[in-house]
């Protein structure tokens, strides 16, 4: 079987996995590194299998390949896959899901800990002198704020989202839930949306990008949150529209914001997040230590396999 993974240095490096050792055994694995639309569809035109993360398989690329019969994706996510079409050209799509939950809540929690105790700030502090210019032990240079007591807003309860909630809840935190999809989970409070954003001193975002959800947090959104709140998402970027969020933080109305994802990524040059002072921000890892990938890995694989074997699992159209 011919496979060819189309964009492995989205997801691994040489350096610290091994991913020809786990492919070899299902084919003849041609890897690249990273995608080149313009040359996808040449890339993929005598594959059996494909292997991709972020690589966008439309309609163009799959007619490229005549004997494309899977697509095994490194993500739970699959609006690059044009599903319905692969469906009607009898190409299973399957995907990882909630492999990186753990991650994704863990990072949530260091950025709402890094609004909270200021650890980067403060270090930058010491780091350059400051504590020892200083008359007194203890310094007050950035404000800091205890987790206990503060109510957390999470927009979408699914696997990530239920994390987030367990680990507030160790922090002593009040946890109100604004899900489209009905959940029971009595140690939280379901309400609607605009109620969260108003009683929330931090709102998390874990929802999928959707033509629903894209750019749920405009101008308008932010105004409705409280007054010196944090925003944090560590979902998609498109679920904010940036320009408002930058607006918001800049004008002093939200006390800060930290985010794990932007609309474009790589980050472009004009991006309105980057720079503003108060607003963190991480380039997509969030779900990438490498615990999380491997087992990501073990998830395609097994797919794979079971494809292979007649009995395809986490088929996603």
């Amino acid at each position: 079987m011919k496979i060819v993974f189309t964009d492995s240095g989205t997801v691994f490096s040489a350096a610290d996995i091994d991913v020809a050792a786990y492919l070899a055994p299902f084919g003849e694995v041609t890897f690249y590194e990273d995608n080149d639309p313009a040359l996808t569809a040449q890339r993929i035109k005598d594959a059996d299998a494909v292997l991709c993360n972020k690589t966008v398989l439309g309609k163009a690329e799959i007619d490229a390949a005549p004997n494309l019969r899977y697509i095994g994706l490194f993500a739970t996510g699959y609006n690059n896959i044009d599903t319905v079409y692969a469906r009607g050209k009898g190409i299973d799509v399957c995907n990882a899901g909630e492999y990186s939950t753990m991650a994704v809540a863990q990072h949530t929690f260091a950025l709402m800990l890094e609004l909270a105790d200021k650890v980067g700030k403060y270090n930058a502090f010491v780091q350059e002198g400051g504590w020892k210019r200083s008359r007194f032990f203890s310094i007050f240079e950035y404000p800091t704020c205890e987790l206990y007591g503060k109510t957390l807003g999470i927009v979408g309860y699914g696997s990530i989202g239920r994390a987030v909630a367990n680990i507030a809840l160790a922090f002593g935190m009040r946890v109100l839930v604004y899900t489209r999809t009905p959940k029971e989970d009595a140690r939280v409070t379901f309400t609607d949306l605009p109620t969260l954003l108003a009683k929330s001193d931090f709102v998390s975002c874990h929802t999928p990008l959707t033509p629903d959800t894209a750019g749920m947090f405009d101008s308008n959104a932010f105004a409705t949150m409280k007054k010196g709140a944090c925003f944090i998402n560590t979902s998609r970027g498109g679920v904010v529209e940036e320009d408002a969020l930058a607006r918001a933080v800049q004008s002093g109305y939200l006390s800060g914001a930290a985010v794990d994802v932007v609309v474009r990524e790589p980050m472009a040059e004009d991006c309105a997040l980057c720079g503003v002072e108060n607003i963190l921000i991480t380039p997509h890892v969030a779900w990438a230590p490498l615990e999380t990938r491997l087992r990501l890995l073990d998830i395609v694989c097994s797919n794979l396999r079971a494809w292979i074997e007649g009995d395809p699992r986490n088929v996603v159209n």
